[in-house]
């Protein structure tokens, strides 16, 4: 770990019983890994925010009787095979389907991506979920 530097702020007593509160529910063993990771959670928001590249997950429910959807959905992964990691296909029941695809670059695109699966009939959710490469978060942490 980078050397520490010690930090001493003041908040009212509600606000710290909350801070109390959020630490104790997320299962933390003190204060000071919660706020390391809350201030990691906004820098990777910024990351997202900013057009930087991330991984993430692209979940897809859908509709397996719909028809040449599957075939739709294989075409626009190889359209943005430069993004595409992996994917993995199960069977949730005898019509419905969940996709979990694999993804890698900047922010926008992937949610581009996204919104063209997500558009394709018979597509009935998606959720993308991203995270940083974690380039960003290390280097700072490593230049301190």
């Amino acid at each position: 770990m980078s050397n520490l530097v010690r930090l001493s702020f003041s908040v009212e007593e509600g606000l710290f019983n909350k801070l109390e509160s959020l630490v104790e529910r997320n299962g933390y063993s003190n204060r000071s890994e919660f706020i390391r990771d809350t201030i990691r959670n906004i820098l990777v928001e910024e990351e997202w925010e900013q057009d930087k590249e991330v991984v993430g997950t692209i979940t897809l429910i859908y509709d397996h009787h719909a028809s040449k959807l599957s075939e739709k959905l294989t075409d626009i992964q190889h359209e943005y095979h430069d993004l595409v990691l992996a994917s993995t296909h199960i069977h949730i029941s005898h019509s419905l389907c969940a996709e979990m695809i694999m993804i890698k670059g900047a922010s926008e695109k992937l949610k581009h991506l996204t919104s063209n699966l997500q558009s394709q009939k018979g597509v009935l959710h998606t959720g993308l979920t991203m995270t940083s490469t974690g380039a960003g978060v290390l280097k700072e942490e490593r230049n301190n």
